[in-house]
């Protein structure tokens, strides 16, 4: 779902070293823009218990310095930020994985660090039903170094599989969270998720990484389980959005571990752990899964998260579905990006009929995700595709938030470098 067009290496580590950099920006004078009224879903720039100092970088202006000539691009070169403060409109998507292993501790310090005000853990479960924070149960073999160790990597669905290139087969491997134990689990380290197809050794295979991405942040990516990113994310005084992934393993696992029981499991750790409701967004792409926490734990009803990733049709970007959904109890909808936005007659970025009828249907939005496509000079590639002609430069990329923010009214956007969004919240006085 990523451009082929990639950067030189070099220049974008040059770019996005804002994680190791602590400029300061100074402090946009202005009050609250249009739409932008205090409302407790709505990012805030008050500090938690716990939240160090947000440091930015200079990835937002070097984006604002991209951008074509606007009345929006006049605007941000005139913002001034002296003391940038984190902000819920600023949601960490597995962390800040465009430069550090995502789902790690690493990655997670990293985006609260740039501001963000919730952080996503993804939600997998071990053999031994423990649950986990990785993007998905079988990406063990792109995330981590499981391949390279060989007692691990024999207890994966699918072993490493060296290239044949005289056969002209790639590399081959599936190693799941259900493969192994939590103990083993632990024994793992994250990495950036890649993988070399031609590889003919466990050592090349866990290579890959795209070329305007880095390996400078990757020398360590401490992984951990969902109850280490609660106790974690409590001490840095962010909110949390578990997302319970789909499994690829059959359901009952093992017979008698049911969907039900993992959904359930994943926020009777927060209420163990002692976490205020009002500040856990559960996620699924499975409208059953929302459902099930509305009707049966309804502590988590307000901020239940419906994924929706099913192709727009007449009937999925209808007011009716839009109000069948409401209907039901759901209250917060989360499409990918291009499906809230369209051109309008002069080419200009507008919101999509989908997202006009989520809001009339009182649905609040979070949009996912900003910075996952690489460089933005062919047209974003999957999540910008309902705006593609729209898009030609990196800069692009904050015409994309203003319109979200503004015109579609989204209450968050993740992104994979929180600090671009940060930047943004904090000039705009989004409360």
């Amino acid at each position: 779902m990523e451009p082929d067009m990639t950067p030189s290496a070099l220049t974008l580590s040059l770019l996005l070293a804002g994680a190791a950099s602590a400029l300061t920006l100074p402090a946009f004078a202005g009050g609250p823009e249009r739409g932008y009224e205090g409302d407790e879903r709505r990012g805030e720039h008050r500090h938690e218990r716990g939240h160090q100092p947000v440091q930015l970088g200079p990835r937002p202006q070097w984006l604002v310095d991209d951008m074509d000539d606007s009345p929006l691009k006049r605007r941000l070169q005139r913002c001034e930020v002296q003391k940038p403060r984190s902000s819920r409109f600023s949601i960490g998507h597995r962390g800040a994985p465009l430069q550090f292993p995502e789902h790690t501790r690493e990655s997670y310090v990293a985006a609260a660090r740039m501001g963000a005000g919730i952080l996503e853990c993804d939600v997998a479960f071990t053999k031994d039903r423990q649950l986990v924070c990785r993007h998905a149960q079988n990406d063990l073999h792109t995330t981590t170094n499981i391949v390279t160790i060989p007692e691990l990597n024999a207890k994966c669905t699918q072993p490493f599989v060296p290239a044949d290139p005289a056969a002209g087969t790639q590399a081959q491997a599936e190693c799941r969270t259900s493969d192994i134990t939590l103990a083993e689990f632990k024994q793992l380290e994250g990495k950036m998720d890649a993988f070399n197809p031609d590889a003919t050794t466990p050592e090349q295979y866990v290579q890959g990484t795209a070329d305007w991405r880095t390996d400078l942040y990757a020398s360590r990516g401490t992984l951990m389980t969902q109850q280490e990113s609660i106790d974690l994310f409590k001490s840095l005084g962010v909110q949390m959005t578990p997302e319970l992934k789909t499994p690829v393993v059959e359901m009952p696992f093992e017979g008698d571990y049911s969907q039900q029981d993992y959904a359930r499991q994943m926020l009777q750790e927060y209420l163990d752990a002692g976490v205020n409701p009002r500040k856990v967004w559960p996620q699924s792409f499975q409208l059953d899964d929302v459902l099930f926490w509305i009707n049966d734990m309804p502590d988590f009803a307000d901020q239940a998260v419906f994924l929706d990733e099913s192709p727009i049709t007449p009937d999925t970007a209808s007011l009716a579905y839009m109000e069948s959904l409401r209907a039901q109890g759901v209250k917060v909808l989360a499409p990918a990006i291009w499906k809230m936005l369209t051109l309008n007659g002069r080419g200009d970025i507008v919101p999509s009929d989908y997202a006009e009828n989520a809001r009339a249907a009182g649905l609040d939005m979070i949009a996912w995700s900003l910075e996952r496509s690489g460089p933005l000079a062919n047209g974003g590639g999957w999540y910008y595709q309902s705006i593609t002609e729209a898009i030609n430069n990196d800069g692009d990329m904050y015409e994309v938030v203003d319109v979200l923010a503004r015109d579609v009214g989204v209450i968050g956007i993740f992104s994979d470098w929180p600090a671009t969004v940060t930047w943004y919240a904090n000039c705009m006085g989004i409360r």
